[in-house]
């Protein structure tokens, strides 16, 4: 591999290297910062940036910084304040700084390769947007990109720099229209050895259910279920009620030919039922995604503005930012708050009115959370009308089912309820879920839904599923069991800073500072055929330390800690704290 190049995050091997060459290129060549005797150029941010190298062998060809807003500080500080730069306050930007490569390498794609590891790993620490000082000599490269200009320059010694910024999704796409042949060319001879993949997700939102790649997407080597712990998406750890399995295999063959009833109304008329709730306040749909799509694309256009909490469940920014286009903004929840959703936050940020759509996932996902209802109520009674509220009680059954909003969603036209029967009765892989507005809402999305909506095995095992609340009940509770011993058997591994259990079936685990990233943890554990969810994409609050587990049963539990005890041992020799070689330099 000594002529193929490498893209690999810094050690502290390289630490004296970039040192050097930062002296080299901003002191001596470009007169930014005078001549140091010592040969070397550093700053106050060494030992908080990550640094990304390119290298042949034991050849280092370049390299540049990232700033991650949890460092909270930015080498702009230095030349801006925060209200000349409010971008960096306002945003929590990723900085890109000091893309540096040594001069006989000028010509190569070492320094647009190193740009783009760059852009890959902001993306896959969930960052937004970025930042950057460009020099103003080459602005017209920079603009290339899809960076533009903030408005502000600077000048460090004998040069001067344009201050840019620009979204990842943007950055990510222009990227992809204008490069995207000439990054797969040049994959082709590289060794990319960051915990990120290369090329970015195409389409679609991601979830998880990377298990099933181990499985086989087309169900050939189906006895590999067995050997697989799926504990990267949420699905139930128990099987669905006796009954259900009972009513669906009375006469799987009838069932899978027969055409359900066209909009549900049984269905309908036992959730009515069951919850308390009128018929004419509810509608169908296969699986929460199917409502959410269906819903949002009546109600929203680009011109819309919506709430979003952060972090939480990624379908909602993929349907209001990426196929929409809304306005979103975002309500972070805080780790020193510990993940908690303030409604005193929530009410100060919406009482205005501004936004046209505000979504609460509750409990949350990722976070666990739970909101009482009651707190919520009193936030939505205190918005004015034109806000509508989208309430996602998917986990609602491991608090309590009756603190719930459904009941306001039935009489106030500004609130929907949204429930998921897929993840409270382990009806996964059959997609039913409801929810409950005001008739006249109810009634205009179920005029925009097609018929047959939810299949008639989903219809049957929704309806009997429905009619066993007592199996559910004690599942509920047995889930809240396993996950205590989970977490206790995960909090016993050194390496892990905290262990969160939240309320519903599945617990976060954030990594140590300075040890592996989340990304790597969970590849190493997909080795024991053992499948966790990196969150470090959903949110930049994650760090790039943090993922998500669903509780399994004790067995599987049992095989996730030892995944993850395998993990941590493996990856301990390898990795290393940061690289101390911040410096003064810009792009």
């Amino acid at each position: 591999m000594g002529h193929v190049l490498q893209l690999r995050t810094a050690t502290p091997q390289d630490r004296d290297w970039i040192h050097e060459l930062r002296h080299r290129v901003y002191a001596e060549e470009l007169g930014q910062h005078p001549v140091d005797p010592s040969g070397r150029l550093s700053d106050g941010l060494d030992g908080e940036n990550v640094y990304l190298v390119a290298a042949r062998g034991e050849t280092r060809i370049g390299f540049v910084s990232l700033t991650p807003p949890w460092v909270g500080r930015y080498g702009l500080d230095k030349y801006l304040t925060r209200e000349e730069l409010p971008v960096l306050t306002e945003e929590a930007p990723f900085e890109i700084r000091v893309l540096t490569v040594e001069e006989r390498w000028r010509s190569t794609a070492a320094a647009p390769l190193l740009m783009y590891a760059a852009l890959r790993w902001v993306a896959a620490r969930g960052g937004r947007r970025v930042v950057a000082m460009g020099r103003t000599e080459l602005l017209d490269m920079y603009l290339a990109t899809g960076l533009r200009p903030v408005g502000r320059t600077v000048r460090s010694g004998a040069v001067s720099f344009e201050v840019l910024s620009g979204s990842v999704a943007e950055l990510t796409r222009t990227v992809g229209e204008r490069h995207g042949r000439t990054l797969e060319r040049l994959r082709a001879g590289l060794d990319w050895r960051l915990d990120v993949p290369f090329a970015p997700r195409a389409d679609g939102c991601e979830h998880g259910g990377a298990f099933f790649s181990a499985i086989g997407t087309d169900f050939r080597t189906l006895p590999r279920r067995h050997e697989v712990v799926p504990a990267d998406v949420l699905d139930a750890w128990f099987p669905p009620s006796p009954d259900v399995r009972a009513v669906l295999s009375e006469d799987p063959g009838w069932a899978a030919r027969t055409s359900p009833p066209t909009g549900a109304e049984g269905l309908l008329a036992e959730i009515a039922g069951v919850r308390g709730l009128p018929v004419d306040s509810l509608a169908v749909g296969a699986g929460s995604s199917d409502l959410i799509f269906r819903a949002f694309g009546r109600w929203l256009t680009p011109t819309s503005r919506v709430l979003l909490l952060d972090p939480s469940y990624g379908e909602y920014a993929h349907v209001t930012e990426r196929v929409i286009g809304c306005r979103v903004d975002r309500l972070r929840l805080r780790r020193e708050d510990g993940w908690v959703l303030d409604p005193a936050r929530l009410a100060a940020a919406t009482r205005s009115g501004r936004y046209d759509l505000v979504v609460v996932v509750n409990p949350n996902n990722p976070t666990g959370r739970h909101a009482p209802a009651d707190a919520l109520r009193a936030v939505i009674a205190a918005t004015p009308a034109r806000t509508r509220w989208w309430i996602d009680e998917a986990y609602l059954g491991y608090v309590d089912p009756a603190d719930s909003l459904a009941g306001l969603a039935s009489v106030d036209p500004r609130v929907v309820v949204c429930t998921s029967l897929s993840k409270m009765y382990a009806l996964s892989g059959m997609r039913a879920a409801y929810l409950v507005a005001d008739p006249e809402t109810a009634a205009e999305l179920r005029r925009w839904t097609p018929p047959w909506p939810v299949s008639l095995p989903a219809q049957l095992a929704a309806v009997t599923a429905l009619r066993d609340p007592v199996y559910y009940a004690e599942r509920w509770a047995r889930t809240a069991v396993l996950r205590r011993e989970l977490a206790a058997g995960l909090l016993d591994l050194d390496g892990f800073a905290s262990v969160d259990e939240g309320v519903s079936n599945f617990l976060t685990v954030t990594l140590r500072r300075g040890g592996p990233s989340a990304a790597r943890l969970v590849g190493e554990c997909r080795r024991h055929d053992v499948y966790l969810r990196d969150l470090s994409p959903m949110s930049p609050s994650y760090e790039g330390r943090t993922f998500r587990v669903a509780v399994r049963d004790r067995v599987e539990n049992a095989r996730i800690v030892a995944a993850c005890r395998s993990a941590l041992e493996a990856l301990e020799t390898e990795t290393v704290a940061p690289v101390a070689a911040g410096g003064r330099g810009a792009l």
